[in-house]
């Protein structure tokens, strides 16, 4: 197994294992490299089949539900688990998956629910000739960046976590849509969580539209997110994945966030995408 760190902050592109057939020794190495790497693990070509995806899925937790999209839930026929990203259209002019051509905005995927995904792994099955890539950003440096005394002020803050669009932009399937912040649905997470595995202190704020500092009026709320999230996206916290057909990019959801670039609709894009339950809910870094 050949690593090669991604950034000098965080990530790395790892080579020399086939992720369908890692025996313990190597797969026990595999999870303490992504953990010293923050979360972010990328494999250049690896061509895995469907099988091949939830093999190593399955080796990494129990798998997670795909989301609700603003198609509802579309998987490939016969794998319920997979989850389909794409701007494809089926014979019958249906679209085989979600998030069409534009960009996806920074989110932290599926952190509406009680319980988020711990991670997700995400596969090229086809790419555009242009455009498409996948940004992530290193959440654990972003809370590093806080001045001492921004650090204090979130410290027992929760921040909601709304599920009403997803990261293109687009309603949820039979979802109604409330535009206040304050008064719509979402799920409450601290500001700042920690990871068991590495007791490291992460900022956790999921995706900006819709969000709300619970406690704040929406005005202090909204100066107070703006001022956050200056930090995850400044440009030494960022890696940018320009996909390959068989690449595939596993990361954890608790200590990244990610987002994708647009890309021409007349080109055809699809991938495929697998989630691991978490266990329990994001816990305060304080608490």
């Amino acid at each position: 197994m050949q690593v090669t760190r991604l950034t000098p902050q965080f990530g790395a592109a790892v080579t020399g294992v086939d992720l369908g057939h890692l025996d313990d020794a190597q797969f026990a190495a595999l999870k303490q490299v992504w953990h010293q790497h923050r979360g972010l693990l990328a494999f250049p070509r690896q061509h895995l089949s469907d099988d091949g995806l939830l093999v190593f899925s399955r080796r990494i937790g129990q798998l997670d539900s795909p989301p609700n999209q603003e198609h509802g839930r579309q998987s490939p026929e016969g794998y319920p688990d997979i989850y389909v990203v794409s701007n494809v259209k089926d014979n019958a002019g249906r679209p085989i998956g979600a998030l069409g051509d534009g960009e996806a905005v920074w989110h932290t995927d599926m952190s509406y629910e009680s319980k988020p995904p711990l991670a997700s792994m995400l596969t090229a099955r086809e790419i555009p000739a242009s455009g498409g890539d996948t940004w992530f950003c290193d959440m654990t440096g972003a809370y590093e960046d806080l001045p001492q005394a921004l650090k204090q002020r979130i410290a027992t803050l929760k921040v909601k976590h709304d599920g009403t669009y997803n990261s293109g932009g687009f309603l949820r399937a039979g979802v109604t849509p409330i535009d206040n912040p304050e008064l719509a649905p979402g799920m409450l997470h601290p500001a700042v969580i920690r990871i068991p595995e590495t007791g490291d202190a992460v900022l956790y704020l999921g995706r900006r539209r819709m969000s709300y500092i619970s406690g704040l009026s929406l005005a202090d709320s909204e100066a107070l997110l703006d001022e956050l999230w200056k930090y995850p996206v400044a440009e030494h916290r960022i890696y940018k994945h320009k996909w390959q057909v068989g690449d595939l990019v596993l990361w954890d959801n608790r200590t990244t966030m990610h987002r994708r670039d647009p890309f021409p609709p007349t080109e055809r894009r699809i991938m495929h995408r697998t989630q691991i339950k978490g266990e329990a809910a994001p816990a305060a870094y304080g608490g």
